[in-house]
């Protein structure tokens, strides 16, 4: 679409940009073409696009990918791009809606998907950590923004664009500045250049587990006063900070900016120890081996129960939040079993000697750092066999008293609140996500948790 026809549309439309708003149309189609082949969109892809406006990207992905979801506020673009796109709904769909709102969960069902989008400036941070903050089916965004925030999100240690941004993004994905742009290329023109970025999800094992949770508050706390020295913004004691600082090789007096992402999540990891981070689980570990009715026989060290296939016990608790919804985890890759599979809030084995209530509340405590506002119930159990990797299991609900739920990296990669129809279409289209325990025991108790 030529300037001239961008001008015809709006106009016909009664569309008038909001510069304000960062409501500015790309106008070369080769920019736009080349921008388009940085997801290299396949024909089996999901890809959503952001702010698909007048369709400067939009003509160049559709009929290129399996599906493709565009998500635009203006309701008068919206009704436009529907137009286009009619009778084409099953590949083209389009969603009139603020994509700062947009729900991505139900997108796990389709697998890993694609984002692009030529972002509004004024809410561009917001769109990011919507789409991006883990847990997230996106996998690689290819993504316009102004160039002082690509130059954030981009930035190293020792920069002064270096910062919170440069953090939260880099702690979970690779960003790459691949391409300025300057105003003359859209309508109307922005007063400032804007940057593509590729954002590619950062390979898992790259950095030290930690949690997420303690690696964000620290980062905030940290970078508070950007000139004062680092211990005064996190408040740490002056003895324990001297070992903290020589422990990871940096000047007592040490400013936020000036360490880089690994010495963040090593510092996170010493400031505020989560029980999970004490070490990875231990092949030694002692649990009671049981026989077809469930009574004890024998004990046998973690190792040996897996490797030798041996009956024991463990039990799964589906936490909820006000809202009926249930958290799922993902699996850490340094689980003996089902490493990176989709799992119940908490779930775990029984030590010797131990029931299976105590093993629950142990398990939510240890696992999420959170107490159930009431009882934990009891909904079921399910017998040892192939589906629950021959472990007797006892099932629990638990509701949330609303705390924060903090996790690490030795036992939970990222979790998220799930409403039950988008885990019930999750399993259905892609069951090889869930490890094999959770699909059984989900079946097993999924009439009751509606009630």
């Amino acid at each position: 679409m030529t300037l001239s026809e961008l001008k015809c549309l709006l106009e016909e439309r009664g569309i008038h940009p909001n510069r304000k708003l960062g409501q500015c149309f790309l106008v070369d189609d080769n920019v736009s073409r080349w921008i388009a082949d940085r997801i290299d969109p396949g024909s089996g892809d999901l890809v959503v696009e952001v702010g698909p406006g007048a369709g400067a990207l939009t003509r160049h992905l559709a009929g290129a990918v399996r599906k493709l979801i565009l998500v635009e506020k203006d309701a008068k673009l919206a009704a436009f791009q529907k137009e286009c796109y009619r009778g084409r709904e099953e590949n083209v769909e389009v969603i009139h809606g603020d994509a700062v709102d947009y729900d991505i969960r139900p997108l796990f069902s389709a697998g890993p998907i694609k984002m692009i989008g030529n972002l509004p400036y004024s809410v561009g941070n917001e769109i990011l950590r919507n789409f991006l903050s883990p847990p997230t089916p996106v996998e690689l965004a290819v993504v316009m923004v102004q160039r002082e925030v690509a130059q954030r999100i981009c930035a190293r240690e020792g920069s002064k664009e270096f910062g919170i941004l440069s953090l939260m993004i880099q702690e979970r994905w690779r960003p790459s500045l691949i391409k300025t742009v300057g105003p003359q290329l859209f309508y109307p023109r922005p007063e400032v250049d804007s940057s593509v970025l590729l954002l590619e999800s950062r390979p898992a094992g790259e950095l030290a587990p930690h949690s997420p949770q303690v690696f964000e508050s620290v980062v905030r706390r940290g970078f508070s006063q950007r000139r004062k020295q680092l211990r005064k913004n996190l408040g740490a004691d002056p003895e324990r900070w001297e070992e903290i600082a020589r422990e990871l090789g940096l000047s007592p007096g040490v400013r936020a900016e000036e360490i880089g992402l690994e010495q963040w999540v090593a510092l996170s990891n010493l400031l505020e120890p989560h029980p999970a981070g004490k070490h990875a689980q231990r092949e030694d570990e002692v649990f009671d081996v049981v026989d077809e009715a469930d009574e004890v026989i024998a004990q046998s060290t973690r190792g040996e129960v897996h490797s030798q296939g041996l009956r024991h016990r463990a039990v799964h608790v589906l936490v909820f939040n006000p809202e009926g919804e249930v958290y799922l985890q993902k699996r850490s890759l340094l689980k003996d079993t089902h490493g990176g599979k989709w799992d119940s809030s908490s779930s775990g084995h029984l030590d010797a000697g131990e029931d299976y209530e105590t093993a629950a509340i142990r398990e939510l405590e240890e696992e999420l750092l959170i107490e159930a506002a009431e009882p934990i119930e009891r909904l079921g159990k399910v017998p040892a066999g192939p589906g629950t990797d021959n472990e007797f299991v006892e099932i629990y609900r638990a509701i949330s008293r609303g705390k924060g739920i903090r996790v690490h990296g030795n036992e939970i990669d990222c979790g998220a609140f799930f409403p039950l129809s988008v885990v019930d279409n999750w399993i259905a289209a892609r069951p090889e996500d869930f490890a094999t325990g959770f699909l059984t025991i989900f079946e097993a108790v999924r009439d009751q948790l509606s009630s």
